[in-house]
């Protein structure tokens, strides 16, 4: 990557001493009162901080400016995406201490300028730290219109989505399956392939799948819930999506598999999908985040109206902490605009006001660490090919959004859960 050196300011005489890395580690203890949690390198070949931490390289002056005007993950977000600011060696191990101090909530753009006391501001000056915001970069989203507006959704389900059907392949299992696998604890050995099987079956079976019976997938993806129920379980599947481009994939796929008399695509919204007749099953696996918190007592209202009275629904769905709601600054910038994450318990509680009776959840979260963790290696071992199929800054982007994502499964900051329920209506 090409980084805009007319950026970098004269450093003649800021911190003569030692350089700049000496520098921004004084004021990164000054701002957050915690020692440089890293080994820092500076544009000007300086180092300093923990001898033996990660080592955070910042390449350019630019850098800085991003993490003044936003102190947290989305300043180090753009900054690591352009390659302002680099990880040496595992990237996930150079988050872990940079979260430590820049995750901290209390610490906010007006809160670190403020604090800079006028002789730390001149340095920040000097160094090319002080002045207008940044402009994000081209991989950043920018969203118009109402906020979950259908053509909104549209626009944000395809940001993600359709990004490229051979990315994904490149970095997914060949079954295509987009969410968090399991691991039987009798069973830790798994591959992820076979781990993301273990999963669909844990599905079906949770919804106790019988041939011929009708089973809807709300947010199918490219098609693995659908194409598994049929070919394992008999039954005949609709998948509803709003991305074309997984949707091409998913029509290729039932025709490869000689599925077309049982497995259907539709391309549309869950607002706007009829069906002649009730559900004997329903699931949504990992799309219920992308609904957003006003729609979503309606989307589980829809799904109920959906499945035949006392028909099952197994949701499988992140969770954020309740102090943390949303997508997260970083998720919703430069993954999935608008996502929205909430804790476990006010899904449950939307989905019970809904009239949906939980009967059982089961928390997978480690089960995601490892799913991700394996996505990212294969990202790193096919990397070459990732930038070849979407650039270099894409390819960052996704290196960040996996390593971070592994990080905050590991740390509790989010979470995943398999809830299984029933429509009012069940007998005894």
């Amino acid at each position: 990557m090409t980084i805009d050196s007319g950026r970098t300011a004269p450093l003649s005489s800021v911190a003569a001493d030692n350089g700049v890395a000496s520098t921004l580690s004084g004021m990164f203890l000054h701002l957050t009162g915690t020692p440089l949690p890293v080994r820092l390198r500076a544009w000007d070949d300086s180092v300093a901080g923990a001898q033996d931490g990660p080592e955070v390289v910042l390449r350019s002056p630019a850098a800085l400016r991003r993490l003044l005007w936003h102190p947290s993950e989305l300043g180090l977000a753009q900054a690591y995406v352009t390659g302002e600011l680099d990880v040496i060696g595992d990237v996930t191990e150079g988050l872990r201490e940079i979260w430590r101090v820049v995750g901290r909530e209390d610490l906010g753009a007006p809160t670190a300028l403020r604090a800079l006391r006028p002789r730390t501001l001149y340095q920040a000056w000097r160094l090319g730290a002080v002045g207008r915001r940044p402009a994000p970069p081209t991989t950043q989203a920018a969203m118009d219109g109402r906020l979950h507006s259908k053509s909104r959704d549209q626009d944000a389900i395809a940001f993600h989505y359709d990004l490229s059907n051979d990315f994904y392949a490149l970095i997914l299992d060949k079954s295509m399956a987009y969410s968090c696998a399991y691991w039987p604890a009798n069973q830790p050995a798994l591959t992820l392939e076979h781990a993301q099987t273990a999963k669909l079956d844990l599905i079906c079976r949770k919804l106790q799948l019988q041939p011929g019976q009708r089973l809807l997938d709300v947010g199918c993806g490219w098609g693995a819930l659908v194409l598994h129920a049929a070919e394992h379980y008999g039954v005949h599947a609709v998948g509803i999506t709003l991305s074309a481009a997984q949707a091409a994939v998913a029509h290729e796929r039932i025709r490869d598999r000689g599925l077309s008399h049982q497995v259907e695509i539709q391309t549309r919204h869950y607002q706007d999908f009829i069906s002649p007749a009730p559900f004997d099953a329903v699931a949504s696996i990992e799309m219920g985040e992308h609904v957003g918190q006003a729609a979503y007592p309606g989307f589980v209202q829809r799904l109920r109206e959906l499945v035949t009275p006392g028909g099952p629904l197994l949701i499988q769905q992140m969770s954020r902490r309740d102090r943390a709601p949303g997508g997260g600054a970083f998720i919703e910038s430069f993954i999935a605009p608008d996502m929205h994450m909430r804790p476990l318990s006010a899904t449950l509680a939307m989905m019970e006001q809904a009239g949906w009776e939980v009967r059982d959840v089961e928390a997978m979260r480690e089960d995601y660490v490892r799913t991700v963790r394996q996505w990212l290696t294969t990202l790193e071992a096919r990397w070459s090919q990732a930038v070849d199929l979407v650039g270099v800054e894409t390819a960052r982007v996704w290196r960040l959004y996996l390593a971070g994502g592994a990080l905050a499964f590991e740390q509790g900051r989010m979470g995943v859960d398999q809830i299984l329920a029933r429509s009012a209506g069940a007998g005894s």
